[in-house]
């Protein structure tokens, strides 16, 4: 299991990724979720995975290295013109994988449920954020729905639904989406340090930040001391329910 969570505002595109990948309990790994392809001054592609850890890295393996075409060509995903064609390469690649490597796994009884976030931006062109399916169909980011989840997302959701706009600040928002990782791996511990996360401005092409947050990290650790010291403040400022309740 895993969760990532792109989100992308007036101000730019903020994306991260948990590690931790969970073949049973006593398999537990670490291993990057959230990919960076780019062609410093010219575009930035990030790609955030989720689901069959096998099928995923045969999918970035062949966007770095490059699908075969015909005379011998390749075409890689940094070689792609357009936020819009990347979209469409990637989802070319799943299928590629799929039909190369798909039967074989399946007959073994592995899961291919698959997802991945494609955020990014070539210059001259738009920041967009897309979400791919197993099948290589995708959806993109609005001002309406400016956030996008995979993998174990519905811990973290109610968050970012209650706070996160289009508008929202920036950075404010990073860390709107760095509760909802903490709320998702409070609950599920296939979810786990470190996180992955990438920040970069509109119109700015390379990445503004891009870190790893380790266990025992300061900010980290206190923002997930003050949100739970702030929900226990919300529920005790909360009168009880009248239901029920004898009159006095």
């Amino acid at each position: 299991m895993t969760y990532c969570v792109g989100i992308i505002n007036r101000d730019g595109l903020l994306m991260m990724a948990d590690t931790r990948t969970n073949a049973g309990l006593d398999n537990i790994a670490t291993f990057r979720k959230l990919h960076v392809f780019r062609v410093p001054g010219e575009k930035t592609f990030a790609l955030a995975t989720a689901g069959n850890l096998g099928f995923t890295q045969s999918v970035i393996s062949i966007l770095r290295e490059g699908l075969e075409r015909e005379e011998g060509r390749v075409e890689r995903l940094v070689d792609q013109d357009s936020m819009f064609q990347a979209a469409q390469f990637v989802g070319e690649v799943i299928r590629h994988v799929y039909r190369t490597d798909g039967s074989a796994i399946e007959q073994h009884g592995a899961s291919l449920e698959v997802s991945m976030l494609l955020g990014g931006q070539i210059k001259g062109r738009n920041l967009r954020l897309f979400m791919l399916y197993k099948a290589g169909n995708f959806i993109e980011a609005t001002t309406d729905t400016p956030y996008l989840q995979i993998g174990e997302h519905k811990y973290g959701k109610p968050i970012l639904d209650r706070a996160v706009t289009f508008n929202t600040d920036f950075y404010d928002a990073l860390k709107l989406g760095l509760i909802s990782m903490d709320s998702t791996m409070r609950s599920n511990l296939g979810v786990g340090l470190p996180i992955d996360i990438l920040v970069m401005r509109r119109d700015e092409i390379d990445p503004e930040v891009e870190h790893r947050i380790e266990a025992g990290e300061p900010y980290f650790h206190d923002l997930r001391e003050r949100w739970s010291a702030a929900l226990r403040k919300a529920h005790n400022d909360i009168p009880p329910p009248p239901y029920g309740q004898k009159k006095s």
